[in-house]
């Protein structure tokens, strides 16, 4: 992904948190899934009941939390009573709780009671979120009301060893109460975590074979997926989850992404604000044994510029399709959705894709394409793709110009109305000379053909998936997506933990690729705490998301320019090579990056590593 400086997160005013994660002034918070192997139950919300005065909750004003007549409790005398004015209006209650690790099971539950003056059976006018960090959990409305108080429980599991908000944010209208009132707040840990013997990571060798058919707009496409698997782990696998990325762009009571009638396993809870689907398997699945599970899937594109939503007629699909998550020595890994960055981590798969769609709409998509004539009106677009870690397509009436580089790639442009012909033949341009360029440093591009996607309300500046890239008329941008394909796609990595593994690294092969030495870059770094490291998650980029470009992007490439002036540029030259080599398809670590750069010099790299603030 590539920020532009005007970058600007899109958030709905109805699903305000108090705030993300709570990290300031100390290190990078552990990714949601490592877990300790012992589990000391607990329960971790204080002052629940509301019964012993307000501490430690905040609220956004002092008769949230009231015993005042008009409202009663569920227990004792007290109780937070949100909203009810009658007119626009915002209330907040929250507090900060500290999740243990070392437990399977985090349970939020609270009792809550709605009453509204709001007649409508149809349109949530009123509405009450329920958030920690910077995930929604839930959203409740006037649409909700009930007589009495109903307990509500939600999975917060994958937030384990962090420190998090927890927040309550209610808002209505202009006219007509809507009363959210809560009570008896519980926050519940138990079961103890047994990661797998080893740190193998698995479900392995993934295949997805998916067949959808649009609507006439390319808005809404429905059918089927089926995803075949091979457990390489030594302890069994008797559960997967799929990641339903884009569920993050809508609520859970209104899902953008819907699995039903699930073949091969029992479908379970979501968790996660509703990304992460547990499928339970009939039988524990031994090391070699492979599995497939099937289900019925929905995509509703939401409007918007977005990598996942549609500017006008033109629909961008992004991390749209169910994926596996990965699981490994650390347990399960299902961190929640950033908009700062990415969140995506998967394991390298071979992609089948039919999409049945009309004539109208040229689609875009990763792996090679086939168009064959459809029904009346339709033509069927079948994708192929191997060894890649997701899948993506868009959907439009789009102006297509085609070439090929030099060295035999072929590369399609994709441009929205708006693109002049004379931007979209210099993006083609682009394409030819930076996909050749990478290949050169790195190893030759294996996907085949080459897709961008150009619009310039893209508020993101430019995403990457494999074989297919979304970007604004940019020669920088364009070059930093391509540059993608290696360092995410080729080379994985798991972009939420160590965002600096693919994001840096291309930002580097962009310099080179466009006749740039990073010459003194590093000069101007200036840190804005102790905690702020190269090497730092997405949640602590999230509690932080004003510095994340500069440190990720900026000083992350000023760093691997520096290191290619300790090694000399041969060596540095062929220490990537080789990295990229080594871990082709595959995954990689900071700590293997750090061994690899250690094993091509003489020099001890520690002090390097300490002065950069490169972890791991």
């Amino acid at each position: 992904m590539r920020p532009t400086p005007h970058k600007a997160l899109a958030a709905s005013a109805l699903v305000v948190a108090l705030a993300g994660f709570s990290l300031p002034g100390t290190a990078a918070a552990a990714a949601p899934q490592a877990k300790a192997a012992a589990c000391t139950p607990a329960q971790v919300v204080a002052n629940g009941g509301f019964e012993s005065g307000t501490s430690p909750w905040s609220q956004s004003q002092t008769s949230v939390i009231t015993s005042r007549t008009g409202q009663s409790a569920h227990g004792g005398t007290t109780f937070a009573w949100l909203n009810g004015v009658g007119s626009t209006h915002t209330d907040t209650l929250s507090q900060s709780v500290t999740i243990p690790s070392g437990c399977s099971t985090a349970t939020l539950t609270f009792w809550l009671h709605i009453d509204t003056a709001e007649t409508t059976s149809s349109i949530a006018y009123d509405k009450l979120t329920a958030k920690i960090g910077s995930t929604t959990l839930a959203t409740y409305s006037n649409l909700n009301k009930n007589t009495g108080y109903l307990q509500k429980s939600l999975d917060v599991s994958a937030f384990a060893g962090q420190t998090v908000n927890l927040a309550f944010t209610g808002t209505e209208d202009s006219s007509l109460q809507t009363s959210f009132v809560i009570d008896d707040v519980a926050l519940n840990t138990s079961g103890d975590t047994t990661p797998p013997g080893d740190s193998t990571r698995t479900p392995a060798s993934p295949s997805y074979t998916v067949n959808l058919s649009s609507n006439t707009s390319g808005t809404v496409w429905t059918g089927h997926e089926s995803a075949t698997f091979t457990n390489a782990s030594a302890t069994a696998l008797s559960e997967v989850y799929l990641r339903l990325w884009d569920n993050y762009h809508g609520t859970c009571s209104a899902m953008p992404i819907t699995v039903t009638n699930v073949t091969g396993g029992t479908a379970g809870s979501l968790s996660v604000g509703c990304t992460a689907l547990q499928i339970a398997l009939p039988t524990p699945l031994a090391q070699g044994q492979s599995a497939t599970i099937g289900f019925d899937l929905g995509i509703t594109v939401p409007s918007g510029a977005d990598r996942f939503g549609h500017d006008g007629a033109f629909n961008n699909i992004g991390n749209a399709l169910p994926v596996l998550a990965v699981k490994d020595g650390s347990g399960w890994h299902l961190d929640p959705y950033t908009n700062n960055g990415e969140s995506f981590y998967s394991l390298a798969a071979d992609f089948k894709v039919t999409l049945d769609h009309p004539n109208s709409l040229l689609v875009p998509a990763t792996g090679t394409s086939v168009d064959t004539p459809g029904s009346s009106g339709r033509t069927v677009t079948t994708a192929t793709a191997s060894k890649v870690r997701d899948f993506a397509w868009a959907a439009g009436p789009f102006t297509k110009i085609s070439g090929t580089s030099p060295a035999g790639t072929a590369i399609n442009i994709y441009s929205v109305s708006g693109i002049s012909s004379s931007d979209a033949q210099s993006m083609l341009s682009t394409a030819k000379s930076a996909v050749d360029a990478h290949a050169a440093r790195f190893g030759a591009y294996p996907y085949g053909e080459l897709d961008a996607v150009i619009d310039n309300n893209y508020w993101f500046g430019g995403m990457e998936y494999p074989g297919f890239v979304l970007d604004l008329v940019s020669t920088t941008a364009l070059t930093h997506e391509i540059g993608h394909q290696w360092f995410y796609g080729i080379v994985g990595d798991d972009e939420y933990t160590s965002p600096w593994l693919d994001e840096s690294f291309t930002d580097y092969a962009t310099d080179l690729a466009l006749n740039k030495t990073g010459s003194g870059c590093w000069n101007s770094v200036s840190w804005a705490s102790s905690a702020e490291k190269i090497t730092n998650s997405m949640a602590y980029w999230d509690a932080h998301s004003s510095r994340y470009s500069t440190v990720v992007y900026g000083y992350g490439k000023c760093a691997l320019h520096d290191l290619r002036r300790v090694l000399g540029d041969t060596a540095m030259a062929k220490l990537l090579k080789d990295y990229a080599t080594s871990h082709w398809y595959g995954v990689s670590t900071t700590a293997e990056f750090k061994a690899a750069a250690q094993a091509a010099t003489t020099t001890d790299l520690t002090s390097f590593w300490t002065q950069h603030r490169i972890d791991g």
